[in-house]
């Protein structure tokens, strides 16, 4: 009897222990339920965090192309659109092969990106031609209108505009400066690739400016970059100074025309800051970095506060100043007067040691 009654307590005592944590483990879960809205609410928050993707086609890898992409990515970054972590580019070069650049165009059109960059005028040409379903930028392109990118510089409409690289103003009074500081100059030798339409505008406004100073501008054609060796070597002996538009074909084989003029005394004008800073002598010019990063800022608006590409003007460099290479200076045999220097107005970032 004694026994059983013992028998009896240690049933109920088990059974009392097994109640206990049969609560126990249902404490567990509650506090697990309690703290799953939380975890739950952290992916909702990250859910809601705007990913983007955007699309590069760059015509050809050279410094000022280089620059405007690397300041299109900052100028995102700054805005919080960070690669790798909200955003994806998916970046693409045609190599200065216009069926590539073609190609390209029609890949990215059948991607789903949220904006297409187009970093040249034979790459925003193809973009725009193939792209028509979202927003489309351009960058470093000399003449929108002419290119048929835009109708209107102040209101492109549809779904396109960007930033030229190309202030008028800024080749006639690079011009001028040759004029005024080069008496002996009376040929400029123009390695050019006149399928380039943008080396075709700025070549024509250099001309009309030279020939205000009776200085004749000298062409020399080449097709592809391979040609320009030969093209700038065939102008010694016929020409007293070297220039160049933003040609990208000439661009890409810059190493060439600055060893012909540095081994044949002649001033090289260019038409933008980093081919000064590679070797060429002067320019009137800005940074592409710059440049770059105001289309980033377009960009911003469009993925961000909704703005429509249309409605955005096309912005032109306004920030002009004289940029003088001194090395490059004594390797053409330039005598640099206080004069020139005078003309320099940011002369601790325009005067290159």
């Amino acid at each position: 009897m004694r026994k059983n009654m013992w028998v009896g307590l240690m049933l109920v005592l088990v059974l009392v222990i097994s109640a206990c944590g049969g609560s126990k483990g249902n404490g567990n879960t509650g506090e697990q339920a309690s703290t799953a809205p939380s975890s739950s609410a952290e992916a909702t928050d990250s859910g809601a965090k705007e990913n983007y993707k955007i699309s590069i086609s760059q015509y050809v890898e050279h410094p000022s192309l280089d620059a405007t992409r690397e300041g299109f990515i900052a100028a995102l970054k700054d805005a919080g659109l960070v690669e790798g972590q909200n955003l994806t580019i998916d970046f693409n070069t045609a190599q200065a092969d216009q069926a590539n650049n073609q190609t390209l165009a029609q890949k990215i059109a059948a991607d789903k990106s949220d904006l297409a960059l187009g970093i040249a005028t034979p790459s925003a040409q193809a973009l725009v031609k193939e792209v028509t379903d979202r927003p489309v930028l351009f960058a470093a392109v000399t003449d929108p209108i002419d290119s048929k990118l835009v109708t209107n510089l102040d209101a492109p409409g549809g779904l396109v505009s960007g930033a030229s690289d190309t202030n008028p103003a800024a080749i006639t009074e690079l011009m001028d400066f040759v004029a005024a500081n080069f008496s002996k100059v009376k040929n400029v030798g123009l390695v050019i690739n006149e399928g380039e339409p943008n080396a075709v505008v700025m070549a024509k406004i250099a001309e009309e400016a030279l020939a205000k100073h009776d200085i004749k501008l000298v062409r020399a054609a080449v097709s592809n970059t391979s040609e320009v060796q030969q093209a700038a070597a065939s102008l010694v002996g016929k020409v007293d100074a070297l220039y160049i538009t933003l040609d990208n074909s000439v661009v890409s084989s810059l190493d060439t025309l600055i060893k012909v003029a540095n081994d044949n005394d002649l001033p090289f004008f260019a038409s933008d800051r980093d081919t000064v800073e590679r070797g060429a002598f002067a320019t009137i010019g800005f940074k592409y970095y710059d440049h770059g990063y105001q289309v980033g800022q377009m960009a911003v608006d469009i993925l961000k506060n909704g703005k429509k590409p249309g409605e955005m003007k096309v912005t032109v460099p306004d920030k002009l100043d004289l940029i003088l290479n001194m090395k490059a200076a004594k390797e053409q045999g330039i005598t640099v007067t206080d004069e020139m220097k005078n003309q320099v107005k940011d002369a601790a970032s325009n005067i290159i040691e």
